[in-house]
């Protein structure tokens, strides 16, 4: 052989080995991967069952024949925790719900603007402590609800907002009003949850209502999509299987619609629990009333300032009353705290609130919060013991870290917690000399406005004389609504609410247009009452329209506007900063004319009828009783009551 030959006979005996060896991995690896593939596909299988469902599924089988939707299980879930009433603006997302609630004679009352629904919702969980309730169609009808909502969450008010949305598996594809409502709602509520089947209706409502009600109270959102609301068969209608598809394509498709409707409906009209999950309420320890019945056992001039936390369940406002008039403190109100002592009330103090916190040796915070309303804690005296009590630990020492200090810090539901102090301190009195002292200063200021009442502007109508005229006609059961600037600032200290829970204004965001809905949610709430509206004219214009709503569902209200042609409360600081009125100017609008265009009754009351203010008062409550709401126009010149208070 010659050495080409072995040369070439050697290349091709490694030539073949390599070969073979690839041939050989080759082989192992298919048979590897033959090996694996049922694991492969198991794990596989598992994955698509666990995504889809599907052993739940056949478990509990699908109805394919019942006319049931979700809509009836929302409504049950409201019926079981005591709503008696929805406040709407009606949207095809959201139909099933109404007519469901319809059914379980849960009113339903349907608003010209969702803001109104949420505002309406906001003032019968106040002035119930049941849970409000407003329902609003998809998109849009979400993202109105917006202003109302955060004012809830700032007023701490538990509201359950029911929002349409479009169905899941449309979600992202374009679908009618379909936007990421979640991420909207995320920062406002403390619950904020999609709904995905329609068993999970149920459970979804009740922790929400639990959430709103619970510690702190405030809003909740629930997104219901449309495909969780609709009769099984409508849905599978709008859905567009395509039967008999021969394609792998379509079959593909059609098993994912078919798995995805089962999913959506299997186990829906099983018996579930509907009773609602009891609130969690935090309540004071021992320890903590003992450190505060010892602080105020020594006390010579206590002030106690009381906010809206006070009112809210569980303690009943008439023993809470009872309570402050037991400790015999003075105190000022603020929120829907005012009128818990009644109109005359000598312990209740409405004006000189800074000069008294200055002479305080004991202040007690109940459900106050040391924000704007009371300049960060800087009124405080830092030679005051302060006593603060919130259910809220965010709010129980805002701002202490710069300007003041707690001596005793009680996170706790606030009437719990005076109660029990009052309990604790059964002889205790106040210094009869300071109460003296406040009333003295107290008084000389009610004199000095009855003064300035008198006096007549160079145009129009002097607003005090106005409002302490409409403060001596008001009926004992009367709930004043407070929707303005600078007419209410001066009707938050003329007016004198008779009693607890008959003050509505809108807390600490300070929002204009609350009045029609606040109104609408008090007269549901207490239809033997008579609810005024006092609307600034530029408030007014924001809910005007709701005199609608008041005449088709019989629902009579007496507005009062203070009409005097512009943003006063703007103005008065803007004006002498910058030598400018712009933007600040309104006309003298026949807003009585709108009510009346609307339905309701007007009143103009001008210059000319100064000395018959109380008889078109008493007038508009004639009218009133008569089935109308009614809006008095009043055109107001300006006034210097209020110079000095501010606006930001």
């Amino acid at each position: 052989m010659t050495s080409f030959e072995s040369e070439w006979w050697s290349w091709s005996k490694n030539m073949l080995s390599h070969i073979y060896h690839a041939l050989a991995g080759l082989i192992s690896a298919v048979l590897q991967l033959l090996l694996f593939l049922p694991i492969v596909f198991l794990i596989l299988a598992a994955y698509i069952v666990k995504k889809r469902n599907l052993i739940y599924i056949y478990v509990h089988k699908v109805d394919a024949e019942s006319k049931k939707h979700g809509g009836e299980l929302v409504a049950e879930v409201l019926k079981a925790h005591g709503v008696n009433n929805i406040f709407t603006l009606v949207g095809g997302h959201v139909s099933p719900i109404l007519v469901a609630a319809e059914k379980q004679n849960i009113r339903v009352i349907d608003t010209r603007h969702e803001v109104s629904a949420v505002f309406a919702a906001d003032a019968v969980a106040r002035l119930s402590g049941v849970v409000g309730v407003a329902v609003v169609t998809a998109g849009p009808g979400v993202t109105n609800t917006i202003t109302a909502v955060k004012n809830a969450q700032m007023a701490e008010s538990p509201v359950l907002i029911l929002g349409g949305a479009a169905a899941t598996i449309l979600k992202g594809r374009g679908a009618l009003q379909d936007i990421d409502q979640l991420s909207l709602f995320k920062p406002l509520c403390k619950f904020c949850e999609t709904v995905t089947t329609v068993r999970d209706i149920v459970p979804t409502l009740r922790r929400a209502i639990y959430s709103a009600t619970s510690g702190t109270p405030g809003p909740a959102f629930v997104e219901l999509p449309i495909d969780v609301l609709y009769p099984y068969q409508i849905v599978r209608e709008q859905m567009g299987i395509k039967s008999g598809g021969t394609s792998f394509g379509q079959k593909v498709v059609n098993w994912y619609l078919e798995s995805y409707l089962a999913n959506l409906y299997a186990g829906a009209w099983e018996a579930r629990n509907f009773k609602p999950i009891p609130p969690v309420i935090p309540l004071p320890k021992p320890n903590q009333i003992q450190k505060c019945a010892e602080i105020l056992s020594k006390a010579k001039r206590p002030v106690l300032i009381i906010g809206s936390q006070a009112t809210l369940p569980p303690v009943p406002v008439e023993q809470l009353r009872a309570t402050i008039e037991k400790l015999g403190i003075p105190c000022f109100l603020g929120g829907m705290a005012r009128g818990l002592l009644g109109k005359n009330s000598s312990l209740q103090m409405k004006h000189r609130r800074k000069e008294a916190l200055q002479n305080a040796d004991v202040v007690i915070l109940a459900g106050a919060v040391c924000d704007f309303r009371l300049s960060y804690g800087r009124i405080l005296n830092r030679r005051s013991k302060i006593i603060c009590v919130n259910r809220s630990k965010a709010h129980l020492l805002k701002n202490s870290d710069i300007y003041w200090k707690p001596t005793a810090a009680v996170c706790s539901d606030v009437a719990t917690f005076l109660v029990q102090l009052s309990a604790k301190l059964p002889e205790y009195k106040c210094d009869r000399n300071w109460i003296a002292g406040l009333r003295i200063k107290e008084n000389e200021k009610e004199e000095t406005n009855l003064i300035m009442a008198k006096h007549m502007p160079d145009e129009h109508l002097n607003s005090l004389k106005v409002l302490q005229t409409l403060d001596g006609i008001l009926d004992e059961n009367a709930i004043l609504v407070a929707d303005g600037g600078d007419f209410v600032g001066t009707a938050a200290y003329t007016l004198k609410p008779t009693g607890p829970l008959q003050w509505l204004d809108p807390g600490a965001f300070g929002t204009l247009g609350v009045g029609g809905g606040f109104a609408l949610g008090a007269k549901v709430s207490r239809p033997e009452c008579e609810v005024w509206i006092i609307y600034g004219d530029g408030s007014c214009g924001y809910s005007i329209a709701e005199f609608d709503t008041f005449k088709r569902h019989k629902l009579p209200v007496i507005a009062v506007v203070g009409n005097d042609a512009g943003w006063t409360q703007i103005a008065r600081e803007q004006v002498p900063m910058f030598a400018s009125n712009v933007a600040c100017e309104l006309l003298h609008t026949d807003y009585d004319k709108v009510a009346e265009g609307y339905g309701g009754k007007g009143l103009l009351v001008t210059r000319s009828d100064n000395d018959k203010l109380e008889k078109m008062f008493i007038e508009a409550q004639a009218m009133n009783r008569q089935g109308f709401s009614v809006l008095i126009n009043v055109l107001i010149g300006k006034s210097t009551f209020r110079e000095g208070s501010i606006s930001v």
